[in-house]
């Protein structure tokens, strides 16, 4: 089974890689897939700087948890996802985050949940019909 992550489960992963998301992301089940749009290693690159300063890791050490977090997820390119699909995500998002719709997106392209702690996007597209979020608690229980 496919999981799309966004940026936000990432970033805490990084934050720490013991927490238990950091660990469910880490050591999920063999049954999960964890995916993500490439936009998310610019998005890793582009905050690296207050990664290491909330962290208060060095450059380097950030790097290597960078790598591990990442090596658990399959990177796909948003040249696979199809304009329709895209713009479906872009239209359901552009009233929370535009930034995310890549994102739904993949849910979307390849018909799986996303794993999100982003509360206002969750709220944001619900009452549209968007209901393709999956959480930590049904994620440790698969």
């Amino acid at each position: 089974m496919f999981v799309v992550v966004d940026a936000n489960i990432v970033f805490s992963a990084m934050l720490n890689t013991q927490s238990r998301i950091g660990q469910l992301l880490l050591n999920g089940p063999d049954a999960i897939t964890f995916i993500a749009p490439d936009f998310l290693l610019t998005e890793l690159h582009r905050h690296h700087a207050k990664i290491c300063r909330i962290t208060r890791m060095t450059s380097d050490e950030a790097i290597v948890v960078r790598h591990i977090v990442c090596s658990a997820i399959r990177f796909v390119s948003e040249e696979l996802i199809s304009p329709q699909v895209l713009h479906e995500a872009e239209t359901l998002v552009a009233d929370t985050d535009p930034k995310d719709a890549i994102y739904i997106a993949l849910a979307m392209q390849f018909d799986c949940p996303i794993w999100s702690g982003d509360q206002k996007l969750r709220q944001g597209l619900m009452p549209k019909g968007f209901h393709s979020f999956v959480s930590m608690d049904e994620l440790t229980g698969m």
